[in-house]
């Protein structure tokens, strides 16, 4: 099981759907940036790190592969998202 060690977010200000970056660090040994925290229709979610393909569509650079660690990931994001004034 993967530990969250340390999160990081930087709040921006836009007129788009986008309210924060976050960086997170996992069992002390990598770290994921750019993990977009999203503000939707059913309150804020977060986006991974992705990059544009030379044919224009998006592609993930980092990802969970299940259900469950997207959501530990996401929910201790939007967490520490809410701590911050």
């Amino acid at each position: 099981m993967i530990e969250i060690t340390k999160i990081r977010i930087k709040k921006i200000k836009t007129n788009n759907r986008i309210v924060a970056l976050a960086t997170i660090t996992i069992n002390n040994s990598i770290i994921i940036n750019d993990i977009k925290v999203l503000k939707g229709e059913n309150g804020l979610f977060i986006a991974m790190p992705s990059r544009r393909t030379p044919n224009g569509e998006f592609r993930d650079i980092a990802y969970p592969i299940n259900r469950e660690t997207r959501q530990l990931i996401q929910n201790a994001i939007i967490e520490e998202y809410n701590k911050i004034d």
